[in-house]
């Protein structure tokens, strides 16, 4: 008890020389609140003046980046697909083109190989026609020279037969002429010489 008794003895000469010690302990010294909230009230305008709005921008500037590389990338995938679409319809389009010059390509084949057929059988015709018309022309001058060897030949019999010459050329060309004509007509029979007289 005298332990007590001393401590509350002494308890009035200590609140006498420390105020703080005899304050509550959960309510603020009044010096340093006021400097805390002047302090905290500084801060607070420096953080809304500066920090926060760069704060801001810097997300603002972060939003916009990823709402403009979405909208590039959208913008990216559209301008793929239609090119893609481009490419697709230029391929069918050329697809269409190679067909249609096979096609072209065909006829074109188909036309000149009758175009070819065609030349060759007027080729053929000229050649045929040639031909005849030199196997004509030969069998014409085969006519003027066995014409002529016959008529020699037949009025150097003729002149043996007769036994006086016939070299004029008029006469000889008329006996030619007339005996070629009975001979084509088949008035002209071959006859034996000497066969009546074997038969005498």
């Amino acid at each position: 008890m005298q332990l007590t008794a001393n401590t509350l003895t002494a308890l009035p000469a200590v609140e006498a020389a420390d105020p703080e010690a005899t304050a509550l302990p959960i309510i603020p010294y009044l010096p340093e609140f006021i400097f805390g909230l002047i302090a905290f009230g500084i801060l607070y305008w420096v953080v809304a003046k500066y920090v926060v709005p760069n704060l801001e921008k810097a997300y603002a500037e972060r939003t916009a980046a990823i709402e403009g590389g979405m909208q590039q990338a959208e913008k990216a995938q559209e301008e793929a697909e239609a090119a893609l679409r481009e490419y697709k319809a230029q391929l069918a389009e050329a697809r269409d083109e190679a067909a249609a010059i096979r096609e072209e390509a065909k006829e074109q084949g188909a036309s000149i190989i009758a175009e070819m057929r065609q030349q060759a059988q007027a080729e053929a015709n000229r050649i045929t026609e040639s031909a005849s018309k030199q196997i004509e022309a030969e069998r014409q001058q085969a006519m003027v020279s066995l014409r002529n060897d016959v008529g020699r030949l037949s009025t150097d019999l003729a002149g043996r037969i007769v036994g006086e010459s016939l070299e004029d050329e008029a006469r000889q060309s008329r006996i030619v002429d007339r005996f070629l004509a009975e001979l084509e007509a088949g008035n002209v029979r071959p006859e034996v010489v000497g066969s009546e007289g074997q038969g005498n």
